[in-house]
């Protein structure tokens, strides 16, 4: 008897940029480049007049080209050094991601805070406080809008944003996320002498679809300057500060403290109730009578050195 066997052989995949082009999820690099291009031109029309209306400040928007690719790469090649939030836009995408540099969103606090923008120096690189994530969600709530109001997306719905976080917190895809071609629209935004850029990460499927249209009237104005400070200053109010306590003690000869060993007592500076200045971040805020309630140490408040104004204030810069 003659058994034949017989052998099946898995199909070739078909290549994945094949397959996104073939079902508009990737478009060539003209059609791209336009519609990137026509993204950036919306953008240095309209955000400037909508953050001059709304905050009093001159702010020059330029476009600095696109990147395609898939859309975790492009999200990660932003870097380290910005802040991000997941947005959707019903009839036109349920997933975007807008960022922006971090020097953005420190030097607009500053300006807002009042400080002179030719005091106003390059910030260092690091990751945004919460008061300063707060104050990027009103940042993105300006770029989305200025997105809507541009591209066709049928029914007039707002934009949904998630809550702003700095990079290091981007969540990662599910183990099951199969991952899109997408596009980096890149443009910069110039406050004062500071220099930074602010991204749209979106997928193409919904780029190839967009038409973008200037809206007819620049007037999108909806906060004052003076909105935006109590809206910052409200979140100051609401966060959660660390206090110090310094406690002046005896003064002691260089030759004394360089012999202390364990088990040494150095006195307080007062013989009588013990005054403790307490402060945070490095300003003073109270003179307090140093205590005890059962096993905890503890200070009574006994005189302001800072008014409140103060307080927050320099909380919040």
């Amino acid at each position: 008897m003659i058994m034949t066997e017989a052998l099946t052989e898995t199909p070739p995949r078909m290549d994945r940029a094949l397959l996104a082009k073939l079902t508009g999820g990737l478009g060539d690099s003209h059609t791209v480049q336009k519609l990137c291009a026509d993204f950036g031109q919306l953008y240095i029309e309209f955000l400037p007049d909508v953050f001059h209306s709304e905050t009093g400040l001159t702010m020059q928007v330029h476009y600095n080209g696109h990147e395609s690719g898939l859309m975790m790469d492009l999200i990660a090649d932003l870097g380290d050094n910005v802040s991000l939030t997941n947005g959707q836009l019903r009839n036109w995408s349920p997933n975007f991601v807008l960022a922006c540099g971090n020097s953005f969103v420190i030097t607009l606090m500053e300006n807002l805070l009042g400080a002179l923008p030719e005091t106003i120096q390059e910030p260092i690189e690091r990751p945004l406080s919460q008061i300063e994530l707060d104050l990027a969600v009103m940042v993105y709530d300006k770029i989305a809008n200025v997105l809507r109001s541009g591209v066709n997306a049928s029914g007039g719905f707002e934009p949904l944003l998630e809550k702003a976080h700095n990079a290091e917190d981007h969540p990662k895809p599910d183990e099951d996320h199969i991952d899109e071609y997408g596009v980096t629209i890149k443009l910069g935004i110039t406050l004062g002498t500071v220099e930074s850029e602010f991204y749209l990460v979106v997928p193409q499927k919904a780029l190839l679809k967009t038409v973008v249209t200037m809206p007819k009237s620049k007037s999108q104005t909806s906060k004052s300057k003076k909105e935006w400070q109590e809206q910052i200053a409200e979140q100051v109010r609401r966060s959660h500060v660390t206090l110090e306590a310094r406690i002046q003690l005896d003064t002691l000869t260089l030759a004394t403290v360089s012999r202390l060993i364990a088990g040494d007592v150095i006195p307080f500076r007062e013989k009588g109730d013990v005054m403790v200045d307490v402060s945070a971040n490095g300003k003073d805020l109270y003179r307090c009578e140093f205590g005890r309630a059962g096993d905890r140490y503890t200070v009574r408040v006994k005189d302001n050195v800072s008014t409140e104004d103060e307080i927050l204030k320099h909380l919040m810069s």
